[in-house]
């Protein structure tokens, strides 16, 4: 195979950048650059600068003594926290340590904030670039990240135009003709990365050239730029820090009445349950016990049931029809869940007392506790996205809820738990404010 056709690309710092200052012309100062004895820039080359001059050079040095108040400024949501460490997610959309603010590499006094809209810069460099030197080159801007489940720092691109940002190979196939299904490549990251390897951290190298990796550069209409990154929230696994994720599950949880057809993950369903069972009991207990209803026949075997006891009762109580189907429609919720759940409390454990004072004490115990696990358990589903609605209506028929489902005499129902996807996003939770429901002695 001869040189020309081995696969490869050529990494450069560009020297002799000097420091830059608000309101200097990058596109000026890259231009002579790169004209002091070092190679001239070429269609297809991509330019990769640290973010850092950018900022200065749009004049995103701010006065700030305490450098804690400009990440709060910066900040629209903290993600996790450690000391006085934060992880947060910034203006920009992008989730990093102290919101990208920058006490290094600028007076004392003074800290750097991330290019306003890094995207917008890249396009302007790109044009600037295009009308000075007659080049048609991408261009990244690039800032340092740690990263989840990783030790160390590494480069990742914060703005682009004419680079493709993502390699999408799905639909191909590998070497050995598997198909390709997940697999995205973040090109302009790793373009980042292998800038920063010849630009260092301290050297006062901020500007680097990419040769040889043409297919990358030239997108149309400067390319979606670096923002395309930025992983949605409805596709990110990993969005929440400890703390969000503790508050998103808890007033998150909604009771959902409406469900699509889209089956339930039995496995999921199983891992809330685990999580039911680690609430607290009286006595080391355990008084939960989980029905899995996950058979379409055995759900409509026992909501028939359930439904003509219901009926039958409320003619005994002297309702009208109307009134008996209105209330019997109540439960249809139930009916039209894909996934049934029957929580029964087992009081096996319980202390034995003579006088009724006590025995209803200890009875409560144990209610308290098995309210404990339906919660955690509804909680578990929504950590799953799983929607649930919590109905009571197993209480007022235990005995046929026994008899149809098989279940021992010492097993209580308490109610029924629909399970689905959602058919719709909740509307928003009217607002509770906590010290409306507290009293301080």
């Amino acid at each position: 195979m001869s040189e020309a056709a081995v696969p490869g690309y050529r990494v450069w710092a560009l020297p002799g950048m000097p420091e830059v200052r608000p309101g200097d012309d990058l596109v000026k100062l890259i231009a002579a650059a790169t004209a002091d004895g070092v190679p001239q820039l070429v269609d297809g080359d991509v330019l990769l600068v640290t973010s850092k001059i950018v900022s200065k050079a749009e004049g995103r040095v701010v006065e700030a003594d305490d450098r804690e108040a400009a990440i709060d400024r910066e900040t629209v949501r903290v993600v996790a926290r450690r000391g006085t460490l934060r992880i947060v997610q910034n203006r920009q959309g992008l989730v990093m340590a102290a919101a990208g603010v920058d006490a290094s590499n600028t007076p004392s006094g003074t800290v750097l904030l991330l290019p306003e809209d890094p995207d917008a810069s890249a396009r302007a460099l790109r044009a600037g670039l295009r009308a000075t030197l007659g080049v048609d080159v991408g261009v990244v801007i690039s800032d340092t990240f740690g990263r989840p489940w990783r030790s160390g720092l590494t480069d990742v691109a914060i703005g682009a135009a004419g680079v493709r940002v993502l390699d999408d190979l799905r639909g191909g196939t590998d070497a050995y003709g598997n198909p390709l299904s997940a697999t995205v490549v973040a090109t302009a990251d790793e373009l980042a990365a292998a800038g920063d390897l010849v630009k260092g951290k301290a050297t006062g190298l901020p500007v680097a050239v990419v040769r040889g990796l043409g297919h990358l550069a030239g997108e149309p209409d400067d390319g979606p730029g670096a923002r395309a990154m930025v992983r949605s929230a409805e596709d990110d696994m990993f969005r929440l820090g400890t703390s969000e994720a503790v508050r998103e599950a808890v007033t998150g949880r909604r009771t959902v009445r409406s469900f699509t057809g889209e089956p339930v993950d039995p496995g999921a369903v199983r891992r809330a349950v685990a999580a039911a069972l680690t609430a607290p009991a009286p006595h080391h207990t355990t008084p939960w016990r989980f029905v899995l209803l996950e058979s379409p026949a055995a759900r409509v075997r026992l909501l028939d049931a359930m439904r003509d006891a219901w009926t039958a009762d409320l003619r005994a109580d002297g309702r009208s029809a109307e009134s008996v189907a209105k209330r019997v429609r109540r439960g249809e919720v139930l009916r039209a869940a894909p996934y049934l759940a029957v929580p029964c409390l087992v009081t096996e454990g319980a202390h034995p007392y003579p006088d009724a004072r006590r025995s209803t004490a200890e009875r409560e115990m144990f209610l308290v506790a098995h309210g404990a696990g339906i919660q955690n358990f509804l909680v578990a589903l929504a950590g799953e996205r799983l929607g649930s609605a919590w109905v009571s209506s197993t209480m007022f028929c235990k005995d046929v809820v026994r008899e149809v489902l098989g279940l021992p005499a010492e097993w209580e129902p308490m109610g029924a738990v629909a399970i689905g996807h959602p058919a719709q996003a909740p509307g928003p939770r009217p607002p509770r404010a906590a010290e409306d429901f507290v009293v301080v002695r």
